[in-house]
């Protein structure tokens, strides 16, 4: 057990724990936060005012209700035992029924009624009973649930037994409930607009949340700030940016466009004039250079292009494995697909499928077996590409997702090709909201994993 030398530590490593005791119970959305914002302050204050009431009001009017009673009651005892004049009581009945509002009647002597069952919860029994004890000073009986709209008392004389029944409502303050219940119902009417309320001013939020999520996975978002104040200055916020990074890819891709139409028509203009000279030695060398710069010149370009432009569209993933196995197999390397869930997800095809067929292509320099393997779980969209090839060292597994980056060891990554495969295919992913990984293959060489949302 830790020990602490000051107080102040032990303060704080509680506070610590409570904080994270609190924070795995609370709920993770706005929405419930903010219902919790909103409630337990009304629910604290409606319990401090009911318990008040019930204090300072409820038990105060029903004990001094009670000493009432008991002090009419403390009366006609007195005028029994004062004045043996009236033998029947009827005078003293009489008093009581016309001026105390009581029903007395006096029963022959003998023994109290044995106590009646307590209610657990009873204001009423236990102020009349202090009261009778302060005030009278006799044995007495009371039965507080025996009828429901009386309370029965009973205390016993020298000659007998006074037995009175009173009304509940001239001992006890009944009309409580109605105020818990104007308590409960305007609690209940304020949280049902106080949840109507945040709905409204939530639903915006999560419109926002979405458009963001989908501009991530590279789709067309249709959006219009809506909201509080500060909710659309998010919202054109997030428009302007929107606005920015197309109008960046716009001229990046025109750009690049230029650059490859000037570079292009320079490289031809080198094979027009490699095909007017004599055929040499050195002439075929020039040509494999010339092919060797045009393949590279488009390999730059589409790494630096990204596949902009392409709109994302629903797409048959299986059917994409079954394409990609057939390729692998007309090169040579056989190839099995599984695939599990729904196939149909929403992905920007041409840009996706280059990036399953570089990570294929890897697998197939350097491996004779490749398994595709695809699984559509809940949000997210998961393929390996698994081969029995050398594999890559774990600590190199993030290195050759970097451009231009080439191994030396017994697998070479893009081997006769310009070391841009991997980090395509890793950026085709992240334009979708994903990512690409590599890890240990159960066919014992490398696994290639492309994990996307949809």
């Amino acid at each position: 057990m830790a020990r602490f030398d000051h107080p102040l530590a032990l303060v704080t490593a509680l506070y610590r724990r409570v904080s994270r005791w609190m924070a795995g119970w609370m709920p993770k959305g706005l929405f419930a936060r903010a219902l919790i914002i909103i409630i337990a302050p009304m629910v604290i204050l409606q319990s401090v005012i009911a318990y008040a009431f019930m204090e300072r009001h409820w038990q105060t009017v029903t004990r001094r209700l009670s000493a009432a009673v008991t002090q009419d009651i403390s009366a006609l005892i007195d005028i029994a035992e004062s004045y043996p004049q009236d033998p029947d009581y009827d005078t003293l009945t009489r008093i009581a029924g016309d001026r105390l509002n009581l029903d007395v009647d006096i029963l022959p002597p003998g023994p109290l009624p044995p106590p009646a069952e307590k209610p657990f919860f009873s204001v009423l029994d236990r102020s009349l009973s202090n009261e009778i004890r302060r005030q009278i000073g006799r044995p007495f009986w009371i039965d507080t649930v025996g009828r429901s709209n009386m309370v029965e008392i009973r205390v016993q004389l020298d000659k007998g037994i006074l037995r009175v029944l009173t009304r509940r409502s001239q001992t006890y303050a009944s009309n409580s409930h109605i105020f818990l219940m104007w308590m409960i119902g305007t609690s209940l009417v304020l949280i049902g607009i106080a949840v109507a309320f945040l709905r409204n001013q939530i639903r915006p939020i999560m419109r926002l949340a979405d458009a963001a999520e989908s501009f991530g996975k590279g789709r067309e978002v249709e959006f219009r700030p809506r909201g509080a104040r500060e909710v659309r200055q998010a919202g054109l916020a997030f428009i302007e940016m929107k606005r920015r990074i197309e109008r960046a890819i716009e001229q990046r891709t025109a750009m690049l466009n230029g650059v490859s139409h000037d570079l292009r028509t320079i490289l031809t203009r080198f094979k027009l004039s490699l095909a007017l000279m004599e055929e040499s030695a050195e002439l075929d060398a020039l040509r494999k250079d010339v092919d060797e710069m045009s393949r590279m010149l488009e390999a730059y370009l589409a790494f630096a292009r990204g596949d902009a432009g392409e709109q994302a569209a629903p797409t048959d993933i299986a059917a994409f494995l079954d394409e990609l196995r057939a390729d692998a197999e007309r090169q040579g390397h056989p190839a099995e697909v599984s695939f599990a869930g729904d196939p149909v997800v929403t992905v920007r095809p041409d840009a996706f499928r280059r990036c399953l067929w570089n990570l294929v292509t890897n697998a197939g320099r350097h491996a004779n077996r490749i398994a595709l393997s695809g699984v559509h779980e809940g949000r997210w969209l998961i393929i390996h590409i698994d081969d029995d090839g050398p594999g890559v060292a774990p600590d190199q597994r993030e290195e050759v997702f970097k451009p231009f980056v080439r191994l030396d060891d017994a697998r070479n990554i893009d081997e006769g090709g310009t070391g841009l495969g991997l980090a395509i295919a890793r950026d085709i992913a992240r334009s979708h909201g994903g990512e690409a990984t590599l890890s240990e293959s159960p066919l014992g060489g490398l696994r290639a994993t492309v994990r996307v949302p949809v």
